[in-house]
């Protein structure tokens, strides 16, 4: 028979919820003073302008009081089935969902043309299909490390950083150029430095992060965040003050495009267009730069799915569960740990150098600390282990971010002077309390078991330290 548990407990009295929400709403006010009250500006006169936004700090409070008084009286959860009975997994449907999802990213730069048109394609590709598959792929890759291995990565943008970085100095650094030129060939090197470099670039970061698991072999928890948030402050300082070979805060320009194998996008007689007999645009370039990280994002999806198959990844999956378990049964933690960082940053690196040659500008700005945060969240939102759960999570984030600059119409209702996107981390901080109070293990708590062995059934989070599962 299924074991059952209590619900939370019976729903506070209508006097108890609102007295707890006019708490709520004190809180926020307190919050929303600072932040929301008061604007900076500068006049003619170069003087320092406060302009009050009171009507803003209400808005807020109101929203605060009203959550916490609907959460409060929400009806109550009764007994429930404990998750060691979950249901097997239907292997159809999520089989199912795969194919159509899949289906829908690849016919996703037609349907932007079909709606959008042509001109309005160009953003919906690159704004929110190119940049969702890049944070896709980074958190495929962190999802290793933390998700999988257990091991809390607070540095992930150093790799990012060593893949855009190893690239931009592989194919448009001057010296390196020229030695490549001679190396492979003048006409054949400017083609073809993308699809040499990318592995490159992979490599290298996967060599740093070997380099950073050997000093925290022996650091668990809090002391490995604080070692890899300084590894990545240490990479991103290096990137700024290394002015000889990275140009500093200058950053590095002129970083070569991708081809289509060999033949470059623009309106030469041999570009994409003239050789297909097609008309010039843009656009061509960005579809086949949606397909490329498309294409990279899947492939470290399908590595993923096959080395948690493999001795390798189930020996992960027991380093998260239990350390000193793990090295009673034999197995090499060290081992374990450095192919963890290693096959972790190299998708990172991977990453970075299609950063590199999308934005064909990099520079230190673009790995800060706040990367890292990001793509952290989208691992613990998504529910860490799940891979269906960090591509939704980095839809839901990125994807969102993306919408607020859609949003001219709330200039109606708040002001001509107001901008969604400056309240982006507002909501981004506001959308993770909720999650957490909701779905404290992540959007998905369950995934599909790494070995069968008679029937396959769904892991609950429950069922594993922190609900990794």
């Amino acid at each position: 028979m299924a074991k059952t548990e209590t619900g939370s407990g019976t729903a506070p009295s209508v006097v108890t919820a609102i007295v707890e929400a006019g708490k709520a709403g004190l809180v926020a006010f307190g919050l929303c003073v600072p932040i929301l009250a008061l604007r900076t500006e500068q006049n003619m006169e170069n003087q320092l302008v406060l302009q009050p936004r009171w009507n803003y700090v209400a808005i807020a409070v109101a929203g605060a009081v009203l959550l916490r008084f609907l959460y409060l009286i929400r009806p109550q959860r009764g007994p429930r089935v404990s998750a060691r009975t979950a249901s097997p997994v239907t292997e159809g449907a999520t089989r199912a969902f795969a194919i159509g999802g899949l289906a829908l990213l690849v016919a996703y730069p037609f349907l932007s043309i079909l709606f959008a048109g042509k001109a309005g394609a160009i953003k919906w590709i690159d704004n929110f299909g190119i940049q969702v598959l890049i944070y896709v792929m980074l958190g495929w890759g962190l999802n290793i490390v933390v998700g999988l291995a257990g091991l809390l990565d607070l540095g992930y943008v150093a790799f990012y950083a060593v893949g855009a970085y190893s690239y931009a100095l592989l194919a448009a650094n001057e010296p390196i150029k020229e030695f490549m030129a001679e190396l492979i060939g003048p006409s054949f090197w400017p083609l073809w430095a993308f699809w040499i470099c990318l592995p490159v670039a992979g490599i290298l970061s996967a060599f740093w992060g070997i380099i950073l698991g050997f000093p925290v072999l022996r650091l668990r928890g809090d002391y490995l965040a604080i070692v890899t948030l300084a590894f990545g402050e240490i990479i991103r300082l290096v990137l700024i003050n290394w002015i000889d070979l990275t140009n500093g805060y200058a950053g590095i320009s002129g970083i070569p495009r991708p081809s289509f194998f060999g033949i470059p996008f623009n309106a030469s007689d041999s570009g994409f267009a003239a050789v297909f007999g097609l008309e010039f645009t843009p656009l061509y370039r960005t579809m086949f730069l949606f397909y490329v990280i498309l294409a990279l994002a899947l492939l470290t999806n399908w590595v993923t799915l096959r080395l948690r198959r493999l001795p390798i990844g189930r020996a992960w999956e027991a380093l998260r569960e239990d350390e000193i378990a793990c090295r009673s049964l034999g197995i090499n933690t060290t081992n374990t740990k450095l192919t963890a960082f290693a096959i972790g940053a190299g998708f990172g690196g991977f990453a970075g150098a299609f950063f590199a040659a999308r934005q064909n500008f990099i520079s230190p700005e673009s790995f800060t600390f706040m990367e890292s945060a990001v793509i952290l969240a989208i691992v613990v939102l998504g529910g860490m282990g799940s891979q269906i759960g960090v591509a939704i999570a980095a839809v839901a984030m990125i994807g969102g971010t993306e919408i607020l600059r859609e949003l001219d119409w709330l200039k109606q209702i708040f002001g001509a002077t107001f901008d969604p996107t400056q309240y982006r981390m507002l909501i981004f901080g506001f959308a993770m309390v909720v999650v957490m109070i909701w779905r404290p293990r992540g959007l998905i708590s369950t995934r599909e078991p790494s070995i069968v062995l008679t029937e396959r059934k769904a892991i609950s989070g429950t069922l594993v330290k922190e609900g990794h599962g």
